[in-house]
């Protein structure tokens, strides 16, 4: 095996034996990048003296921690100091932030190498990570198909073994869905479980910061090292973290879980529900109990979303001006509305464009109380669905995306049915919870299936539990 087909774990256990360097290991993800990123677009910039310094560190002081000298991918818009940090946009080209987010911060602390930027839908924005500046990134498992998004380039990098380990965000399935459709694993925790402080804002009530990886077990030791309280985020509390490592000794026996008639409704393919309720029966075998349940408020959710999110976006994107920070407009124009006008109109993409107007039209007088209001409403009466189906079961679970890995240009002409691809994905989201995404099969056309876990809000541990139980079942 190459080294940099090892798992996080796998590659700890090298390096502490000394089978190889740091310095080996992140060649052998350089080596694989450069064959495979010219056609996958995974990166859009790889730092190999960055990393390769970062390496030869670890190696001086010897390996600490089990992510210390382990390469990994940083999704595109998390402040790295004195690195171009841009969110897949045209308008941020040339930024270099002057510190490092809190995530990057304690990654950088626990000895991680940083491999470079991963691709990723501007601002977040997207589903299929075919709203990118730098041009799409290709699902290496069918380079015809999208890799999901809106972290797409993480996914796609850490399934192509680009990377050991990856760290995206996700607002309405970015981690969950892209992992789904390019087969590796992924988390979005509890929203405030890690900091979000430093990381470009898309909708600030629904961002989560999560790690990507190779198996469940890469998640929990990313998780491990990211989580916890953050002064310079009010919304992470001050709440202990707890062992996720310890959480895998634990078999699924007694666990009760919930199987939401909605999440296998219209819309979800025939194959796609086979392949995970059979996983759900695996399950059983294994000692748990299934409970249909169901979620009546989950119709309203992708709605709640897209009344929400374009909201709190056009309001977090009111400080791109071009004055500050970003590029310059090509010419400057007669006044300052003008100037904003001209820096706008060449820095943002028309999908960034359109949830700006989206968000600007349900904030503006005459409309607040009709759309974004009703919204809040219906959000909270969506996560007391989630609360009483959580009063009789400990998980839920199911599909996460409807469908396998579509093909580029499938769904964007049609802006709704681009949307539909978070359908599995937003109730989570809405709620806060924690919700994993694990491989459960592949298709008759070779695509991935993904598996969902949902827990409730702070038990990482049971949702990394179960997904461990599907991944060591299903393993492809």
């Amino acid at each position: 095996m190459d080294l940099n087909q090892l798992t996080i774990w796998e590659a700890h256990e090298g390096l502490k034996a000394k089978k190889f360097s740091s310095e080996d290991l992140t060649n052998a993800c350089i080596k694989r990048a450069r064959e495979r990123n010219p056609e996958v677009n995974a990166f859009v910039e790889i730092t190999e003296d960055f990393a390769l310094e970062q390496a030869r560190l670890v190696d001086k002081d010897g390996a600490a921690g089990p992510l210390s000298g382990i390469p990994i991918g940083i999704k595109d818009l998390f402040s790295v100091k004195g690195y171009e940090t841009t969110a897949g946009s045209k308008i941020l080209k040339g930024y270099k932030p002057p510190f490092d987010a809190t995530a990057v911060a304690k990654l950088r602390e626990a000895g991680a190498v940083f491999l470079g930027r991963t691709n990723m839908d501007e601002f977040a924005c997207g589903s299929s990570t075919e709203h990118s500046c730098y041009g799409n990134t290709k699902n290496p498992c069918d380079l015809e198909r999208v890799p999901g998004g809106s972290s797409g380039g993480s996914a796609a990098a850490v399934a192509d073994m680009m990377c050991i380990g990856a760290i995206g965000t996700d607002t309405g399935g970015s981690i969950r869905q892209p992992v789904s459709l390019c087969g590796s694993t992924g988390l979005k925790p509890t929203y405030g479980r890690v900091s979000r402080f430093g990381v470009i804002a898309m909708a600030s009530s629904w961002d989560t910061v999560g790690p990507f990886g190779k198996d469940v077990k890469d998640l929990a030791l990313m998780l491990q090292v990211m989580a916890g309280n953050d002064k310079r985020d009010s919304t992470t509390p001050e709440r202990p973290v707890p062992d996720y490592m310890a959480a895998l000794d634990k078999n699924v026996k007694g666990l009760k879980i919930g199987i939401p008639k909605e999440y296998f409704g219209e819309g979800v393919e025939d194959e796609t529900r086979d392949m995970v309720m059979n996983a759900v029966r695996s399950l059983e075998k294994q000692g748990a109990i299934l409970q249909e349940v169901s979620l009546p408020m989950t119709k309203y959710a992708l709605a709640v979303y897209y009344v929400s999110m374009p909201a709190e976006l056009s309001a977090n994107l009111a400080r791109y001006d071009g004055i500050r920070f970003g590029i310059k407009p090509s010419e400057d124009g007669s006044d300052l509305e003008e100037y904003y006008r001209n820096v706008r109109g060449e820095g943002f993409g028309d999908e960034i464009k359109r949830r700006i107007m989206i968000g600007t039209y349900v904030l503006s007088a005459g409309y607040y109380d009709a759309y974004y209001k009703k919204a809040q409403e219906v959000r909270t009466k969506i996560i007391d669905d989630f609360n009483r189906v959580f009063e009789e079961v400990d998980v839920l679970c199911g599909p996460v995306s409807p469908y396998p890995a579509f093909k580029f240009g499938e769904n964007l002409a049609d802006p709704l049915k681009m949307y539909m691809a978070d359908v599995l994905t937003i109730p989570a989201s809405t709620a806060g919870l924690p919700a994993a995404s694990v491989p459960c099969g592949m298709s008759s056309g070779g695509l991935p299936i993904g598996f969902q876990v949902i827990g409730r809000q702070f038990d990482e541990e049971n949702v990394l539990r179960v997904g461990d139980s599907v991944c060591d079942m299903n393993k492809f």
